[in-house]
């Protein structure tokens, strides 16, 4: 059965995590369903550094779907926006509570999941310049991708290919990622498992 993802975007999403996610996933056969949260229910958004990027639907349209994985990228003020959308946060909630995948990078872990209690109970990281608003049970400052049970997070721009090939491999094994990340001519990176 193929997979299926969830990649939320708003104005000020960091674009370098938002397209290497969705690439990547998708390079694995997820079926990748990017929502925009935008006050007028735009598809379309700019990004954090002007890059402008076209979502499949808005995230009201999401709203009752199940997804095996929702992936939250950070940038500024995109991850202020996720964190204010109460759709996004009903998902994120069911999904934490379901034991389903659920994961964030940059600011996100922060401003998104810990300021919501998602990570009360985990080993968490996140942009160095976050960590210290890191509500979680632990911080993991060392790691570039931390994987705490049904939670991985990551640290921000320059971790998002070690993060997408992580999100590959909780969704459907190693050796996918392997097929995927080969061809990428990447080498391997610690990943902190709890």
């Amino acid at each position: 059965m193929t997979k299926t993802a969830l990649i939320a975007v708003a104005n000020g999403t960091e674009e370098i995590e938002a397209v290497t996610i969705i690439d990547v996933l998708r390079r694995a056969g997820v079926e990748v369903k990017i929502a925009s949260i935008t006050a007028a229910h735009e598809l379309q958004i700019t990004g954090a550094h002007g890059i402008k990027l076209t979502a499949d639907c808005s995230i009201d349209d999401c709203a009752n779907l199940d997804w095996d994985l929702i992936v939250v990228p950070g940038g500024m003020p995109g991850a202020e926006h996720l964190a204010e959308s109460l759709v996004l946060d009903a998902l994120l909630r069911s999904q934490a509570a379901k034991g389903k995948l659920y994961a964030a990078i940059c600011a996100a872990p922060a401003l998104v999941l810990g300021s919501k209690g998602l990570l009360k109970d985990k080993i968490a990281t996140g942009h160095p310049m976050f960590q210290q608003n890191l509500e979680s049970k632990e911080l993991n400052s060392e790691s570039r991708v931390v994987v705490d049970g049904n939670c991985i997070t990551s640290q921000g721009p320059g971790t998002s290919l070690d993060f997408a090939l992580e999100l590959v491999e909780q969704l459907c094994g190693v050796v996918k990622r392997e097929e995927v990340g080969s061809p990428m001519v990447l080498t391997t990176s610690a990943t902190a498992y709890y």
